[in-house]
């Protein structure tokens, strides 16, 4: 019985996820959730690093008090692109910055105009996002040149917890290629860096998925009273160790990471860089076994999140199922929105966001939230077919079914109008696949699997799925080309 500890870093959760493996079936318990609640100070948006650290602590305690102290490894995964900087003495120069802060508004045009876009995506595959890390750190080039003589390493967010633990610097690959600092072959785009005025040197060794970085620092030992624990270097971004879940049966499949974001494509063994790919802004990610991870970044559910933030501030609150239901009896196809319009990026006022873009489109404006939130699935669904169907494009073929994934399989509402959208099955789960990716990487690189196909084996005999079978499709088709029009 081999007993895992997988720490899952959301943008707005994080949870302690124990994972016991008896040799034939992995079983998932929650140790410890906690909120992670990114902080305005004086006009910046940061994250509160000190704080998700002592929660990985408080995770580690209540393993040992619950008497699971015995653990055979750890690993973190996290959201992509942020970063915490090091000084000469690996010391924080301060809170990371959140990546929908405002410091790269406009960003994309400015790096564009002095290496054109074309050549980035050349050397990179990434698709172009203005949280990139690429955009972060020139941003901090126009608005603070001298911070870069005091830096001496930068690590993203699980690279930076892991060094927290064990004292030891490394970049693992899948968070790496989300920063489109990442050449297609996997090393540092040094050149697109030197021409933007990013110093190379203060990126650490990029490793692969599956490696130790190191053992907890007996100093943390001792505090948290626990033995001397690997720490494993896992599919490091969220998605990454998503995908690694995934239970598929066929090579051709599809994913969907549902969650705040929504993250569509497929796993190839190589990345896909052409004229189709950089038009569509399809981006080229890393994934366990150096896999590339061929997909299209989508809005998601944040913006039903902060929909329903906002409606619970100002009266009684509602369950998701309360709300989804009452939505299930709401004109269908009434009004669309377009959730990648930059309109929706940023946080606060969603529903006055969403009215004005019903406005501005000419369409009909809500006359209650649950008219808003059949709007925003049906958008999403539809999204989603868009995003497919550039895939298709993309490899070629008709991809038959759609892996969903993550905690969006529990919106029972989403996944079936998915499936009438695209026209596809959908199967759904397992809904923790993150920390499930996570825990499969960690017994993987302590030779309890193989290999991914069979961690994904293990994935059947261990979690429950469903499927959903498309209905309704001429009406999906005629609400598809209203969509396009968006």
């Amino acid at each position: 019985m081999m007993k895992l500890l997988a720490f899952d870093y959301g943008a707005s959760s994080g949870r302690a996820i124990l994972g016991t493996y008896n040799g034939d079936k992995l079983d998932l318990k929650e140790v410890h959730r906690f909120s992670n609640d990114p902080v305005m100070v004086n006009g910046t948006f940061y994250w509160d690093v000190l704080r998700l650290f002592h929660e990985m602590k408080q995770g580690i305690i209540k393993c040992v008090k619950q008497g699971n102290g015995d653990l055979a490894g750890m690993g973190t995964d996290t959201w992509g692109v942020d970063f915490g900087i090091l000084d000469s003495n690996g010391d924080l120069l301060g809170n990371p910055v959140h990546y929908r802060d405002a410091r790269t508004v406009d960003i994309i045009e400015k790096v564009c105009s002095l290496i054109p876009g074309r050549e980035i995506y050349e050397q990179t595959g990434t698709a172009f996002q203005v949280f990139n890390t690429l955009y972060q750190l020139f941003s901090l080039t126009l608005s603070n040149k001298t911070l870069f003589s005091r830096i001496s390493k930068i690590l993203f967010m699980p690279d930076l917890l892991n060094y927290f633990l064990t004292g030891s610097m490394a970049t693992e690959y899948t968070i790496a290629s989300t920063s489109q600092m990442l050449k297609a072959d996997g090393g540092w785009a040094d050149g697109i860096l030197r021409r933007l005025g990013i110093p190379t040197d203060i990126f650490a060794e990029i490793i692969d998925s599956g490696t130790v970085v190191g053992n907890v620092k007996n100093d943390i030992c001792e505090e948290l009273n626990i033995n001397s624990v690997p720490v494993i270097a896992v599919a490091e971004h969220d998605t990454a160790s998503a995908v690694v879940s995934v239970p598929a049966a066929c090579p051709s499949y599809a994913y969907l990471s549902s969650g705040t974001w929504s993250l569509l494509g497929m796993e190839l063994d190589n990345p896909v860089i052409n004229d189709t790919t950089y038009e569509l802004n399809y981006t080229n990610e890393g994934g366990f076994g150096r896999k590339t991870r061929l997909l299209k970044n989508i809005m998601g559910l944040w913006i039903y999140q902060e929909c329903v933030r906002a409606w619970n501030k100002a009266s009684e609150a509602l369950s998701f199922d309360e709300m989804e239901e009452k939505a299930l009896k709401e004109k269908p196809f009434n009004m669309l929105i377009d959730p990648d319009n930059e309109i929706f990026y940023s946080p606060g006022h969603m529903p006055d966001k969403i009215v004005k873009f019903l406005k501005d489109s000419g369409q009909k404006v809500p006359e209650n939230k649950f008219q808003v939130v059949r709007c925003i699935m049906e958008s999403l669904a539809l999204k989603y077919r868009m995003s497919l169907e550039g895939l298709e494009e993309i490899v070629g073929y008709d991809i038959p079914v759609l892996h969903v994934v993550g905690g969006g399989c529990k919106n029972l509402m989403l996944n079936q109008f998915t499936a009438d959208s695209i026209g596809k099955p959908v199967v759904t789960g397992p809904i923790e696949a993150t920390s499930t990716g996570n825990l499969l990487c960690q017994l993987i690189a302590l030779g309890e699997l193989t290999d991914l196909t069979q961690a994904r084996e293990l994935v059947k005999h261990s979690f429950p799925t469903r499927e959903y079978t498309p209905k309704d499709m001429e009406k999906w088709d005629e609400a598809y080309e209203k969509f396009k029009k968006l």
